[in-house]
């Protein structure tokens, strides 16, 4: 199994760009959304450029999966929690280590800002992303309620 690079979206001048953009279009179609390459694009840009999110893709040159992140403030540690809010590896390219590479591949540059943690959530059904997370020590916690409030 050859080792999968991860590289992290800069700009839309990216060379990676528009394979990441294309796997965003298709993760979201995987999940039940219509195709949309213009605006995924345009939100894409978006992200990467106000630095709301990093993207990160892996298999380059060839873009294989995705993950975004967001960093947000965590006030009693005085520190950052990264929240892994999509990951997707391309169904011809899963079990090579591009989901490996990219939680890898976050979970060092999370260490290396001097995060406090680096956390996700994916439905419980899920189970051979959750048993991907367990072998990168992601554990299930029990005693935290996931809310949301659609707007």
């Amino acid at each position: 199994m050859a080792e999968q690079r991860v590289t992290r979206l800069m700009g839309a001048d990216d060379p990676h760009f528009a394979g990441a953009a294309g796997l965003f279009d298709e993760y979201r179609q995987h999940y039940g959304a219509n195709p949309a390459p213009g605006a995924v694009t345009t939100w894409l840009t978006e992200l990467v450029l106000s630095g709301r999110a990093r993207i990160y893709v892996a298999g380059v040159p060839e873009a294989h999966g995705i993950c975004s992140v967001a960093v947000v403030p965590a006030a009693l540690t005085l520190r950052t929690v990264w929240l892994i809010r999509d990951l997707y590896v391309a169904p011809r390219a899963r079990r090579q280590g591009a989901g490996r590479a990219l939680l890898a591949a976050v979970a060092e540059e999370a260490r290396a800002a001097g995060a406090h943690r680096v956390s996700l959530r994916t439905e419980t059904s899920n189970t051979r992303a959750i048993e991907l997370y367990a072998r990168h020590g992601f554990e299930v916690l029990a005693d935290v309620a996931v809310m949301e409030r659609l707007l």
